[in-house]
């Protein structure tokens, strides 16, 4: 149940970062609302999921997911570079965090 939390923590995380550029593309209540609501679910899913988890291995994955789906999506959804150097190097973040997981 701790990697089910851990990994739902992740993907708020992601969808706050996506927020936060709505946000300053749209200056409006709603935008800020699901900013706050998004990260506020990550943070809570976070603790929930370090009740059980090692607190490193939990922030480690807890941060690849948010960092590398965050460059996913501003790749996918904004035109940002998709430069295989780029997309190796998110790899290597996603590589990593499976590779806690299967030691944890």
């Amino acid at each position: 149940m701790a990697w089910i939390s851990l990994v739902a923590a992740g993907l708020f995380e992601m969808f706050g970062v996506l927020m936060i550029n709505r946000l300053h593309q749209k200056k409006n209540w709603q935008s800020a609302a699901l900013l706050v609501l998004g990260f506020t679910a990550s943070f809570l899913l976070l603790a929930q999921a370090m009740k059980t988890l090692p607190m490193g291995t939990a922030y480690a994955i807890w941060t690849g997911i948010g960092a590398s789906g965050g460059a996913i999506l501003g790749m996918l959804l904004y035109g940002e570079s998709k430069d295989w150097k780029r997309i190796f190097f998110i790899a290597l973040i996603l590589g990593a965090a499976i590779g806690l997981k299967l030691i944890s």
